[in-house]
């Protein structure tokens, strides 16, 4: 089934207006739907949703205010509280910034030089795990700025990003992690999905990550970062962890980056992953396992990348991932939309479901670099 697709245009309060308006119905499901988890999960009633939003908004004004203009046409387009629609942004700090907290499971993300593809085109890719009851609230968000940089991007209805590319050929994905640091403090930081929105509107890979690393952090994130260039040669990844307070990174190996949701590079806080074990523990470095021979020959092409992401080693626990009926419902999770982004063609493919079954559907963003 084609996910909807929503395209808007103009400065960020307009994007932001239109985009509300157009997926008002979608917006009040999903907002429906995380009250309930953030009372279920978190304990928030409205006043504290709303007290958490209003914080939550006053961060994002400081450090990103065009983001924070969007997500305010956000709330006027889909007719809701401002607070509503950041706290719904901040469903990672509210849901996982808690004392006890459900393992953060979930998505292994790839990436791909090209020096080391078929084509010369730079490759991104990432499985995005998420409860399987977040399948009606995924739609597909497209804006044109009064810059003239558009963006295309996965969301769920009322955020502003997850992976995604715009037309100056930088791409993300981003994947879960957790460490001893993560928690609310006053004053809260930026939330995860604003600073996910703020990488995809930077025109070049050292401002999205001047965004990223400059954003505070209350909630630990990972980003697989990249910039495609004129030439296979041009073009650029790393991945950062961002932990509350501190950021690590790592480079290409051999043309290759692959991430999961345990930490890799030498940041010096506690892994939360150690205390829950799972095959986070396994994906990353079993999905650069299955991708060395293509990359090596320098041949990787999207279907390479679709073939890793479709793999079912230790199911329903895989880099595919399938709900497990063993988990309690809040800690289910399955791979509930897949996504190839071609940084070089502007080319975003999705399956809406678990690869192993769903075909990828391809758009074009207009306006992006070309190989």
């Amino acid at each position: 089934m084609t996910l909807p697709y929503v395209s808007v245009a103009g400065t960020p309060g307009e994007c932001g207006a239109a985009y509300g308006s157009a997926a008002s119905v979608q917006i009040a499901e999903n907002l429906d739907a995380y009250q309930r988890r953030f009372a279920d999960q978190a304990g928030l009633d409205q006043a504290g949703r709303t007290a958490a939003g209003e914080a939550f908004r006053a961060a994002t004004q400081a450090h990103h205010p065009r983001v924070a203009a969007m997500l305010d046409g956000v709330a006027a387009g889909a007719g809701v509280p401002p607070a509503e629609i950041y706290a719904l942004n901040a469903r990672t700090e509210l849901l996982y910034g808690q004392p006890v907290s459900p393992a953060a499971e979930g998505c292994t993300a790839i990436g791909v030089l090209g020096t080391h593809t078929a084509t010369g085109h730079l490759l991104l890719g990432q499985n995005w795990d998420w409860h399987p009851d977040q399948r009606g609230a995924m739609l597909l968000l497209e804006t044109t700025d009064e810059r003239g940089l558009r963006v295309l991007t996965l969301a769920e209805a009322g955020m502003l990003a997850k992976t995604g590319l715009n037309s100056a050929g930088v791409g993300q994905c981003l994947t879960m992690l957790a460490c001893d640091r993560d928690g609310l403090t006053d004053p809260p930081g930026v939330p995860y999905h604003v600073l996910a929105r703020a990488t995809l509107e930077a025109d070049s890979l050292g401002w999205a990550m001047r965004a990223a690393c400059r954003s505070p952090r209350n909630a630990s994130i990972n980003l697989l970062l990249g910039q495609a260039g004129a030439a296979a040669d041009d073009g650029e990844l790393i991945d950062l962890e961002l932990v509350p307070g501190d950021v690590g990174w790592l480079h290409p190996v051999d043309g290759l980056l692959t991430h999961a949701n345990h930490l890799e590079a030498a940041v010096p806080v506690f892994d939360r992953q150690k205390e829950w074990g799972g095959s986070s523990l396994f994906r990353a470095s079993r999905a650069r396992r299955l991708l060395a021979p293509a990359v090596t020959a320098g041949k990787a092409d999207p279907t390479d990348l679709a073939t890793v992401l479709a793999d079912h080693a230790s199911y329903p626990h895989a880099i595919c991932r399938h709900a497990d009926d063993r988990l309690p419902p809040l800690e289910r999770s399955e791979t509930v939309c897949s996504v190839l982004l071609d940084l070089s063609a502007g080319r975003f493919g999705i399956s809406n479901g678990p690869p192993c079954a769903t075909p990828y559907e391809w758009y074009e963003l207009p306006g992006a670099p070309v190989g």
